[in-house]
């Protein structure tokens, strides 16, 4: 059976540890061809480009 707590944690000291636990915000830049946000060092979604080339061809919506 795994040990278990002698005493009760107080809520301080639980907040503390769940203090590195946040959600940082995604880190989007700007597309230099379309100006769409995207994640850096991935193929832009919207226009298909990546570093000054056409990598994917992308499909017009109707």
């Amino acid at each position: 059976m795994p040990p278990h707590p002698k005493r009760k944690h107080s809520k301080g000291r639980r907040d503390r540890r769940r203090a590195h636990d946040a959600l940082e915000p995604r880190n989007l830049t700007a597309c230099p061809n379309c100006g769409e946000m995207r994640l850096p060092h991935i193929v832009c979604p919207k226009c298909g480009q990546y570093r000054g080339r056409q990598v994917l061809e992308v499909k017009k919506e109707k």
